[in-house]
């Protein structure tokens, strides 16, 4: 489908597409499905596919449990208001019939997998963060293969589903829908760099700082410099990701230095920025693949 996406009417979309950098998107529709509406003949089937260009998945839910993640490349997944960040050695764990929306920009190897309900115990009954580990990753590339005998297809997808687990390094982050918290979000989707202070906003909307801050714990359990430092580190996976030196990344991110980056981005995921994106599987140099993915989000 050609046609582009439409403008997004709320916050958490808007963040989930300037994650990637707000580029207008190939927009794909899938159907919505209530969890099991659909009985599938397998226990996991997954499937990847290059994304050729900037692509918005509409909203929609699978009859299955889904895995995603990237060989290359982030993508964002919004659900509700949350936006996860999908990254290599990051995937997300979506259960059948939770909606869910995203955007991929071009040139990301992307992955899907799709998990029978009725033949395989979930990892979360929630959306989470999976690691994916060198094991799993090879693993869940050996389920690909084609001309696999059913006895190790099946010893394939019992070691995949005991080896899947939720992630140390989940970066979920709520956006706010609060009318008086609307320009803050604004302001950080535009520029992650902006470095207004809470005390600056406050004096801008003509309210006390306490009352942002209330209004920002009520509406995603943090204060304000809790929520922007983490707004921050999901912009700065994403770019680094995508190959960026951490030098650059810094910068662009609102930090004056690496050090400062390196040590704020540390507070939030527990890691530096080079132990994060090297943390997951080894890159891979496979050629473009136009096997499309099993569903992709």
């Amino acid at each position: 489908m050609s046609s582009r996406a439409p403008g997004v009417h709320d916050a958490a979309a808007r963040w989930s597409a300037a994650v990637l950098g707000a580029r207008p998107a190939r927009r794909r529709d899938l159907p919505r499905h209530e969890a099991g509406d659909v009985e599938v003949p397998y226990t996991i089937l997954a499937g990847r596919e290059v994304i050729e260009t900037d692509t918005y998945w509409a909203e929609h839910s699978h009859p299955t449990h889904e895995l995603l993640w990237n060989e290359h490349g982030a993508s964002t997944a919004r659900i509700g208001a949350r936006v996860h960040t999908i990254s290599p050695g990051v995937g997300l764990w979506i259960p059948a019939g939770v909606p869910h929306s995203g955007f991929t920009p071009a040139g990301v190897r992307h992955l899907a997998a799709q998990f029978s309900i009725t033949r395989t115990s979930a990892p979360a009954s929630r959306p989470v963060a999976v690691e994916i580990t060198p094991l799993l990753q090879l693993l869940l590339e050996r389920s690909l293969a084609e001309g696999l005998s059913p006895r190790s297809r099946e010893l394939t997808e019992a070691m995949i589903l005991d080896v899947l687990g939720p992630s140390p390094r989940e970066l979920p982050l709520i956006v706010p829908d609060h009318p008086l918290l609307a320009p803050i979000v604004e302001a950080l989707t535009a520029d992650p760099a902006d470095p207004t202070t809470l005390e600056e906003w406050a004096g801008r909307l003509g309210v006390s700082s306490r009352t942002l801050t209330r209004a920002f714990e009520a509406s995603t359990g943090r204060g304000f410099r809790s929520w922007a430092a983490t707004a921050r580190a999901q912009r700065a996976v994403a770019l680094l990701s995508a190959g960026q030196r951490i030098e650059d990344v810094s910068g662009q991110v609102g930090y004056r230095s690496a050090s400062a980056f390196t040590a704020a981005f540390r507070r939030v995921t527990g890691m530096t920025p080079g132990a994060y994106r090297h943390a997951g599987p080894a890159a891979h140099d496979s050629p473009a693949l136009a096997e499309p993915a099993a569903r992709a989000s």
